[in-house]
């Protein structure tokens, strides 16, 4: 009997670069594990998000419609890296009283929900040791003179801003547009059926939204 799995997938216009990970490379990941392992993925979620605060499952919805999923199913669910749930340990652990399986490609298949807890307050460990040496060192700056925040400067701070939440756009399209070449490979010529095929797959909007013709039409637009 073939063994089934459902998989999730994570990305985020902020930590997409710092990760390697995005949604192709995540898809890639779990297939090739699912393949070795004999397993058949019956289905696939896929969250975009544009900000942090994410950890908790109501603002998590194709997690949660994950969950859902795999516990009518009777089967796992399949991410290719620990912290494509989270870093957060209180958070893993809600997820295991979930009474859903998590399988972690990376991980391996043996890894048990102990072996996750570990994981997760390593990498929730890491995160905290980056916040504190990215405060002590801006500490260390105002000590020595810098100013911080300098009003002065507030237009030359605004073009900044602009030209990053347009890195975060182009990289949130870099994202997507794998997608829509794949969509468009299927049969999906018009703007519209690229909209609905993007929706059917679970793929959001940067917003969290669901897709329309403009919004598929402003993204290529950053190719």
């Amino acid at each position: 009997m073939t063994k089934t799995a459902i998989s999730y997938i994570r990305v985020s216009t902020q930590t997409q670069g710092k990760s390697g990970l995005g949604i192709e490379a995540q898809r890639a990941a779990i297939a090739r594990f699912a393949e070795a392992e004999g397993i058949e993925i019956v289905a696939e979620h896929v969250e975009v998000e544009t900000g942090k605060g994410v950890d908790a499952l109501d603002r998590r919805p194709k997690l949660a419609g994950a969950l859902a999923q795999a516990r009518k199913a009777k089967c796992p669910v399949i991410v290719a890296k620990l912290d494509r749930l989270s870093r957060d340990v209180a958070f893993v652990a809600g997820l295991m009283a979930q009474r859903v399986p998590f399988v972690v490609a990376e991980l391996g298949a043996d890894a048990d929900p102990f072996m996750m807890h570990i994981y997760a307050a390593l990498a929730e460990k890491e995160r905290a040791m980056i916040a504190k040496r990215t405060k002590d060192a801006l500490q260390a700056k105002k000590a020595a003179g810098a100013i911080l925040g300098n009003r002065t400067n507030l237009s030359e701070a605004q073009k900044m801003g602009a030209a990053g939440n347009s890195k975060l756009a182009d990289e949130f399209a870099a994202n997507i547009l794998p997608v829509i070449a794949q969509v468009q490979n299927d049969g999906a010529k018009t703007l519209r059926e690229v909209a609905i095929a993007l929706t059917a797959r679970n793929v959001r909007t940067a917003r969290g939204g669901e897709w329309t013709a403009m919004g598929v039409k402003r993204l290529l637009a950053r190719r």
